[in-house]
C-alpha cells in the first residue's frame, strides 16, 4: 500500500483521522453522532446555514439523535460545523451524505452529488478517503464522483481512495441503528475497499465488502425496490378487498401466521420518505438508457402513487354517506408524517391527500405532535393546537365532519379520538389493532375494508 494511504489507515485505526460529513440531515447526523461517540474529531459541512445553526444550538430532536453528544463534541472542540467548504482542507476522510431526489419529471436529480463532488475535488489532497453514501444508480461513484475527482491529477488507489457505502438509516427504529446495521462497502480498487471497510469497522459491528461500487449501489436499490414492490402488491390487494367486501388487514394478519414463505407488508395511503418512493426510480431511469426496463418497479410506482387519490375519494364517499359534501366540510388530518413516530414529512402521502381536499373546497386542518408548521404549495395548513394526547381540548373534534388518521403515531390516545370524533377514516387500521371499538357501527371507515354500511360492525 502506498505510504500516503498507509498513514491514513493508521490515523483511522487510532481515531486520529478527522472526518468531514457533508450533509447534516437524516443520514449525516446519525453518522456524526456515531463518530463522536467513537472518539473521532468531526467536521460537519452543510450548504444550508440553518442546518449548521441547528447543530450548533443542539436543536436536533427531529433527527433521532442525542443532542447531548453534539453539545459535548462542540464543548470539547471535537466537533466543528460550518457552511464553508474550506473545512475540507483539514479532512482525512470525507463522507458525502447529500440528498438524491427526483426532478419534476421524476428523473434522478444528481445536482447535490455533483455539487458535492466538485467541492471535494477543489479541496482534494493526498492521503484522503472519499466515501459516497447518498443512494443513487449504479455507476454514479465511478462516473460522477471519481470522474470529477480525477481532474485533479491524483491517482485513485495510490494518492487517495474512493468508495461507495449506502446509508441504511431507518429513523425511529428502536431496534436497529447505525452501529448494529451491517454496512455494505464497495471500493474503486481493492485498496479503496480495504480503507473504507477499516473506517466503518471503527463504529459499525459488521462490514460487508463487495466487489465494486456498482455492486454496492445496486444493493441499496434492490433493498428498496423489494419494499416498494411488496407495498405496491398489498396496496393493490387492499383495493381488491374493498371491492370484495373483505378486510385486508385481517387477511394479512392471517397470512402472517404462516411460518415460512410469507413476509408481512402493510397497505397505506401512499409511500413517503426519501427512500422507497424515490430510489427504485433511479434504477428505472438508469436501465432505460440501456434500452430495457424494470416493469415491476414501474407498476409498483403506479399503484403506490395512486393511493393518496384513492384515500381522498374514499374520504369524500365517507362524507357523502353522512350527508356532507366535500366542499365546505371541516376535515382534520391526524398524523401527517410519512411514518409513525418521526417528524419527517418528505414525500408524505398526506401532502397529496391535502391537495385533493383543498382542490375540492374542504375546510382542512391537521394535527401532528411532531410537525408545528405544514405548508402545501406555498400555503399554510392550520394546525389544531392541542399539545396533550388526552384531555377536554379534544372535544374540538366534535366540530369536524371527518377525522382521518393518515399516520398512527403512538403519541395519540385512540379511545379519545373515538370518543369525540363524529366520523373517522382510518388509513392504518389504527383502532382495531389497538382494540378500540367505534361508538356506533357507522363511525369508523377503513382503507382496504368494506364500509360500515356493508359490514355492519366495522
Amino acid at each position: 500500500m502506498p505510504t500516503r494511504l498507509t498513514d491514513l489507515a493508521a490515523r483511522i485505526a487510532d481515531h486520529r483521522a478527522r472526518v468531514c460529513v457533508m450533509g447534516l440531515g437524516y443520514v449525516g447526523l446519525p453518522l456524526v453522532e456515531a463518530l463522536l461517540e467513537t472518539g473521532f474529531s468531526v467536521l460537519g459541512l452543510d450548504v444550508d446555514p440553518q442546518k449548521v445553526r441547528l447543530v450548533q444550538t443542539g436543536d436536533l430532536t427531529s433527527y433521532h439523535v442525542r443532542p447531548e453528544v453534539f453539545r459535548a463534541g462542540l464543548a470539547e472542540g471535537r466537533l466543528l460545523v460550518s457552511d464553508r467548504p474550506e473545512v475540507l482542507d483539514r479532512a482525512d476522510v470525507v463522507v458525502i451524505c447529500v440528498p438524491t431526489p427526483l426532478s419534476k419529471h421524476r428523473d434522478p436529480d444528481l445536482s447535490y452529488v455533483i455539487q458535492a463532488a466538485q467541492t471535494v475535488a477543489a479541496h482534494l489532497h493526498e492521503g484522503q478517503l472519499i466515501v459516497l453514501e447518498s443512494t443513487t444508480y449504479p455507476g454514479t461513484t465511478r462516473e460522477v464522483l471519481q470522474g470529477t475527482l480525477a481532474a485533479r491529477g491524483l491517482q485513485v488507489g495510490q494518492d487517495y481512495a474512493v468508495a461507495f457505502s449506502p446509508e441504511r438509516i431507518d429513523p425511529g427504529n428502536p431496534r436497529f441503528g447505525l452501529r448494529n446495521t451491517p454496512k455494505v462497502v464497495g471500493g474503486l480498487t481493492p485498496v479503496c475497499r480495504w480503507l473504507a471497510s477499516l473506517f466503518y469497522r471503527q463504529f459499525v459491528e459488521r462490514v460487508v465488502e463487495v466487489s465494486s461500487p456498482e455492486t454496492a449501489e445496486m444493493t441499496k436499490l434492490l433493498e428498496n425496490i423489494f419494499r416498494a414492490i411488496n407495498i405496491g402488491l398489498v396496496n393493490e390487494v387492499a383495493l381488491v378487498c374493498e371491492k370484495l367486501g373483505i378486510d385486508v388487514w385481517e387477511v394479512i394478519e392471517a397470512a402472517s401466521t404462516k411460518p415460512f414463505g410469507f413476509m408481512t407488508f402493510w397497505p397505506g395511503p401512499g409511500l413517503g420518505g426519501h427512500c422507497i418512493p424515490v430510489d427504485p426510480l433511479y434504477l428505472s431511469w438508469r436501465v432505460r438508457s440501456l434500452n430495457t426496463m424494470v416493469r415491476f418497479v414501474d407498476l409498483a410506482d403506479e399503484v403506490n402513487r395512486r393511493m393518496p387519490a384513492h384515500v381522498a375519494h374514499q374520504m369524500a364517499l365517507c362524507l357523502n354517506e353522512h350527508g356532507k359534501a366535500v366542499r365546505g366540510a371541516r376535515v382534520l388530518l391526524v398524523g401527517i408524517t410519512y411514518k409513525p413516530d418521526v417528524a419527517d414529512i418528505r414525500e408524505s402521502p398526506a401532502n397529496d391527500i391535502a391537495r385533493y381536499l383543498l382542490g375540492w373546497g374542504a375546510d382542512l386542518m391537521y394535527h401532528d405532535p411532531y410537525v408545528s408548521v405544514w405548508e402545501i404549495d406555498g400555503g399554510s395548513i392550520p394546525r389544531l393546537a392541542i399539545e396533550t394526547p388526552t384531555g377536554p381540548a379534544w372535544q374540538a373534534l366534535a366540530d369536524f365532519d371527518l377525522v382521518t388518521v393518515v399516520t398512527d403515531h403512538a403519541w395519540y390516545d385512540y379511545p379519545t379520538l373515538v370518543e369525540y370524533s363524529p366520523c373517522i377514516y382510518d388509513c392504518r387500521d389504527a383502532f382495531r389493532r389497538r382494540g378500540v371499538a367505534p361508538r356506533r357501527p357507522d363511525q369508523i371507515w377503513k382503507l382496504g375494508a368494506p364500509g360500515p354500511r356493508s359490514s355492519g360492525t366495522r
